[in-house]
């Protein structure tokens, strides 16, 4: 007979794929209401998660990758809060593409939820801009808050087109694998500790997240005293990033992880 896991066992992979097709149906049919204010939260706690890793990286003397690594770990807040906490984010949103394809949810359902939650993202990362700008966050350590952000947003804005689309694929590949071990995990222990390495890989390696870079590219222009930063880059790297983590995320990991485990499922269902 088949010993039953424990309790303290993560879910094995075919159960989480199941469990996130489950979830993307409940998402589809979340109210507009719930889902906008869920939304709102989850830019806040990215942009929280954003602040903290602008801080951690200012006058780094560790050098380039020990500076980067635990920028990546301060940057993991903001997924912890958005997983733990509770919250709606587009990126991690993408893995709904599963309950898509398996017919359980329509088009328009899918277009409606990334929608709403997209401009809830956006809302919930431009009032924390505003927040820290009226906080004066950036005049802590004399000023190089300010500088390191200006900067941040100025490397961002300077990306070509198909550098910010081909790192926002890579970023979404992590952030979407972060909530899969998450959606496994039984515990909360287990569920940060599931965010903490795929988090702290894309931000250490430089990846792009579109929502993140609603923080980043609006709070560099907000205190950009010498227009150093380039607008049309900055809308050029919030498009590109954008659709970079919706190919990430939808064909790279849910699609993957629904043809593995659900394909054969959905077949036997259609016959």
């Amino acid at each position: 007979m088949e010993q039953e896991p424990y309790l303290s066992d993560a879910y094995p992979p075919q159960e989480i794929a199941r469990k996130v097709e489950r979830l993307g149906v409940a998402k589809a049919h979340d109210d507009t209401i719930t889902l906008l204010v869920l939304a709102i939260l989850a830019g806040a706690f990215i942009s929280l998660g954003s602040l903290l890793f602008t801080v951690t990286v200012t006058e780094s003397s560790l050098g380039f990758g020990p500076t980067r690594l635990l920028g990546g770990v301060s940057f993991c807040l903001g997924l912890v809060l958005v997983v733990v906490a509770g919250a709606e984010l587009f990126t991690g949103n993408n893995l709904i593409a599963m309950a898509w394809a398996s017919r359980l949810i329509g088009t328009r359902e899918i277009m409606r939820n990334w929608l709403l939650v997209y401009v809830g993202n956006v809302i919930g990362c431009l009032g924390t801009v505003l927040l820290v700008v009226w906080a004066d966050i950036a005049s802590l350590g004399a000023g190089s808050i300010g500088e390191m952000a200006v900067h941040i947003a100025r490397v961002k804005a300077d990306l070509t087109l198909s550098e910010a689309f081909t790192r926002g694929i890579l970023c979404n590949v992590f952030v979407c694998l972060a909530v899969w071990l998450a959606i496994g995990a039984r515990s909360v222990t287990d569920k940060i500790l599931a965010i903490f390495f795929p988090i702290t890989a894309f931000v250490a390696i430089g990846l792009e997240h579109s929502i993140a870079n609603w923080f980043f590219l609006p709070f560099g222009l907000a205190i950009d005293a010498g227009d150093t930063i380039s607008i049309i880059g900055a809308s050029r790297n919030i498009i590109a990033v954008t659709a970079g983590n919706l190919v990430g995320g939808t064909l790279l990991v849910a699609g993957v992880y629904w043809v593995a485990y659900l394909r054969a499922e959905r077949m036997r269902k259609d016959r």
